[in-house]
């Protein structure tokens, strides 16, 4: 109605004032509601066509949307595992922080896990702490057998010297006797080396490996009981939280609430616009936002960036072949706003759901005097059309109470 008020100031009026002042046609005579369509007749074909021109210039060089909001990231809240709780640390609607707890799950068995580990490792520490002993055992069974051995050896190289030398005093069954139980000493030595060595590798290889072991253990028996509480992941606030002492919780059956994360959502707003806006959405664009929460505030904001895909064009990979035919609805060109001044969106809830308008802006070019005659004209005039829909988009703010409260039927 704006647009065809304008076009009739520059069209239609003249053309009236021509029949009644130069041609003497006068309203209610000459001209009447039967006639008026002919007598008028260039000033209406003109007005319409200006209309129709203007609408298309203001739609397209200054595009506008209904399908603006401002989308914000929820956590769900779940425990890591399933189980029933014994207590609630918060309430619905309360703000937290991160790292705060929020309730925790039955730990019985988890408790008892973490008891058997810690005892398995004090269990290989008591191990460590006799091995000590079981290494001075083994040396003293080197030593005797040592000990043993050189006695048989002294005695063997004496009675074989004399052997040798023909003495009467030594005989050959007596040097068979010994070199036999010298061998003899031989092997229980090593034997007392081996165990020597074996003890030793188990207070160094054996024992160190189990403790290891055991203490890995204790470290998981421990994460799975600090699983049994479950706390803020990010600072915000807890919602649909109405969990109660004896619920079970999992991650598949039912979820404990929601967490909202403070800031999210309240940076920018995502706005929807027709594909045929694309040529003319660039960032840097100044734009305009009007919000139900805000019905009489008009916000100014820019464009920061545009999205380079269109959302209808995404699939997952199946066993059937896309049908574009199916694809009903064309997607939209999504544009991130953000506001123009500081502060401008702060009392805006996220999720809000707002109308918008950019608005194109040539005075850059302007400025700058490259164009001819002709550009100049057409971009002045795009440039200043854009006060329609300035100006539309702020009556429907006025008037967003009435259609919504009242006109709406709700």
């Amino acid at each position: 109605m704006l647009e065809l008020a304008v076009c009739a100031c520059f069209t239609l009026l003249p053309d009236y004032l021509f029949r009644r002042y130069v041609q003497g046609k006068r309203i209610g005579q000459e001209i009447n509601f039967f006639t008026m369509w002919y007598e008028l007749r260039w000033g209406i074909v003109t007005c319409l066509m200006a209309t129709i021109t203007i609408i298309t210039l203001v739609f397209y060089y200054h595009p506008s949307t209904q399908a603006v909001s401002s989308y914000f990231r929820t956590v769900t809240i779940l425990p890591e595992t399933p189980g029933r709780v014994t207590e609630v640390y918060v309430t619905n609607n309360q703000g937290v922080a991160a790292g705060d707890p929020i309730f925790r799950l039955d730990s019985t068995s988890q408790d008892a896990a973490v008891v058997s580990a810690q005892r398995r490792v004090e269990e290989v520490n008591a191990q460590l702490a006799v091995s000590g002993a079981q290494v001075a055992s083994a040396q003293a069974t080197v030593d005797q057998a040592t000990a043993a051995r050189d006695l048989i050896k002294e005695d063997f190289d004496r009675n074989n010297e004399l052997l040798e030398r023909g003495s009467p005093a030594a005989n050959q069954a007596e040097v068979d006797r010994l070199a036999n139980r010298l061998a003899e000493r031989e092997a229980q030595l090593e034997a007392a080396r081996a165990n020597l060595e074996a003890v030793r590798e188990n207070i160094e290889i054996v024992l160190p490996a189990q403790r290891a072991s055991a203490e890995a253990s204790l470290r998981q028996a421990e994460a799975e009981l600090a699983k049994t509480l479950v706390v803020a992941g990010v600072s915000g606030r807890v919602e649909q939280f109405s969990l109660q002492v004896g619920d079970y919780v999992s991650a598949i059956l039912r979820p404990a609430g929601i967490l909202v994360p403070s800031g999210s959502g309240q940076a920018r707003f995502q706005a929807g616009f027709n594909q045929l806006a694309s040529g003319v959405l660039k960032p840097g664009m100044v734009a305009e936002i009007g919000c139900m929460p805000r019905p009489f505030t008009i916000v100014p904001m820019v464009i920061v960036a545009v999205q380079d895909v269109i959302p209808s064009g995404q699939f997952r990979p199946s066993d059937q072949l896309l049908d574009p035919q199916n694809n009903m609805r064309p997607g939209s060109i999504i544009a991130f706003l953000e506001p123009l001044y500081e502060g401008g969106i702060d009392d805006l809830p996220p999720g809000s759901n707002c109308l918008g308008t950019a608005y194109t802006n040539h005075h850059d070019l302007l400025v700058q005097g490259d164009l001819n005659l002709g550009t100049s004209i057409f971009y002045h005039v795009v440039d200043t059309i854009g006060i329609v829909h300035a100006a539309g988009l702020r009556l429907r703010m006025l008037l967003l109470p009435v259609t919504s409260l009242v006109l709406s039927g709700h």
